[in-house]
């Protein structure tokens, strides 16, 4: 058996797989860790580069979970593991050579944590800062960049299957391992980069993952009412209030001009507009979706 398994669920993010892959090929920590990566539904070149990872690298297996579903596909790749340890890194990272060996220090150190990270956010390879305080984050557990140990994942049940939408599922993984009895451990050391281009990301695509992400935090509170889970997804009285002046219709309107040009000029209040309108857009499917419940 590994020492650890990294996991990886992906769609249709060929290119930036690949340059994972490769330098999880190039960790300090080679043979002592294997990779399970999971196809989650893509209809790009993600099963041929998957195929080819598995034909060049002895550590990598490939496995495939049609239903996008982030939290089933991660679970086949917890079943398809053989690490004592599960590490999970999103597609679109890029691993320092040292990742797997720090999460297997840290995890040495404090066998039953779950061990976060840095995650440091870079336009692109050639931009590689190094971890500095601002990339420090209080989240329990964040699939970008988490080590978990297998026994206690299994104890608790995996990733819970019914957020069939993007958000949360990870969080929600986090809550019920703190519950289980599990410390957060934090190391600097294990610090990955999440590749973000500047423009990748339409607006109309922003949006549509927030109204996803409201509608799958309204199920996180439906199932874990606590305070904390409320906070964490602002679903508590004064941000409704807040999102009731920030976000009305007439200055929707106005959001939706600036956060548009007709000239295509790109300016810090343009950017201000498209975070408001996916805020609100958050904010509607999570109220819609607690309503919903509610009636």
């Amino acid at each position: 058996m590994a020492e650890a398994s990294v996991v990886i669920a992906t769609r249709n993010r060929a290119g930036f797989l690949r340059e994972c892959l490769a330098r999880l090929a190039r960790q300090t920590a080679r043979g002592r860790f294997d990779v399970v990566v999971v196809d989650n539904g893509s209809t790009d070149e993600t099963p041929a580069a998957i195929a080819e990872a598995v034909g060049r690298y002895d550590f990598v297996r490939g496995v495939e979970v049609r239903e996008p579903n982030r939290g089933k596909a991660r679970n086949a790749g917890v079943a398809a593991a053989s690490g004592e340890a599960l590490v999970f890194c999103d597609d679109d990272t890029l691993p320092p050579e040292s990742f797997v060996d720090a999460h297997l220090r840290a995890r040495a150190a404090q066998p039953r944590a779950v061990v976060s990270g840095p995650i440091i956010n870079v336009p692109d390879a050639e931009h590689l800062a190094a971890p500095a305080p601002k990339h420090y984050s209080r989240a329990f557990l964040c699939t970008c960049n988490a080590g978990v140990p297998r026994a206690d994942l299994v104890a608790v049940g995996g990733f819970d299957e019914s957020y069939d939408l993007y958000g949360w599922e990870d969080t929600d993984l986090g809550v019920r391992l703190r519950a289980h009895g599990l410390p957060r451990a934090w190391s600097w050391d294990a610090y990955i980069y999440h590749v973000k281009p500047a423009g990748s990301v339409t607006l109309d695509e922003r949006i549509a993952l927030a109204k996803e992400k409201g509608t799958m935090a309204a199920h996180f509170v439906r199932k874990s009412p606590t305070a904390v889970v409320r906070l964490a997804t602002g679903a508590y009285a004064a941000n409704f209030a807040r999102a009731a002046i920030v976000n009305a219709q007439p200055l929707r309107r106005l959001y939706e001009r600036i956060a548009r040009p007709a000239d295509g000029a790109e300016s810090a209040v343009a950017a201000l507009a498209r975070d408001l309108l996916v805020d609100a857009a958050y904010v509607d499917a999570l109220r819609s979706g607690l309503r919903l419940r509610d009636a």
